[in-house]
């Protein structure tokens, strides 16, 4: 039997993420626009609700094409809020469009939104070396800064917790815990 971290049990969904997404890491532009999307949603809610949606955002938000969500307009907000599939929540909705923006804004900037976020860590992952659940952060140094700047541009649902989450779910760091299989040897 596979030796998992601590939070990815008691769900096939979760033990799939965990084994084959979380932790990796994610170069590619759309990808990490995804993560960004998906985790700003998460904020305040548990990430199994999020995974549980997350191929009803995919439909609903156009296979996460942040160029087309960069373009929606009210029609498509009110739609949006009337998906059942999804969550609902105004500010959230809206703030995906408003990320979309400042997302293509950054990849202008810098050439690639992922060359602006790895830079954050020299362009590749911190291993951590977390035994326990008490062990793993919530929020680090370099989260802290990624929030601050992101916040600065305008960016919207990507406080200091939800930006160490996403640095976790697309490799930035790899907190895999020390006895999971997954855990670098």
């Amino acid at each position: 039997m596979k030796h998992r971290c601590f939070w990815a049990t008691g769900s096939k969904l979760y033990e799939d993420y965990h084994d084959n997404e979380w932790g990796e890491p994610v170069y590619d532009d759309q990808t990490l626009y995804e993560f960004l999307f998906l985790e700003s949603f998460q904020a305040g809610l548990s990430w199994i609700t999020i995974l549980n949606k997350r191929e009803n955002f995919r439909k609903a938000f156009d296979h996460f094409d942040y160029q087309k969500i960069a373009n929606y307009k009210e029609d498509k907000f009110q739609e949006l809020l009337q998906n059942e599939g999804i969550v609902r929540n105004k500010l959230k909705v809206r703030s995906a469009t408003t990320n979309a923006q400042l997302f293509i804004e950054i990849q202008k900037e810098f050439g690639s939104f992922s060359k602006f976020i790895w830079s954050y860590v020299d362009g590749k992952p911190i291993i951590n070396k977390f035994e326990s659940r008490e062990d793993v952060p919530a929020t680090t140094a370099i989260s802290d800064q990624i929030s601050k700047d992101l916040k600065k541009r305008g960016f919207k649902f990507v406080g200091s917790t939800i930006m160490y989450a996403f640095m976790q779910a697309t490799g930035m760091v790899n907190d895999h815990t020390t006895s999971c299989f997954k855990y670098p040897k």
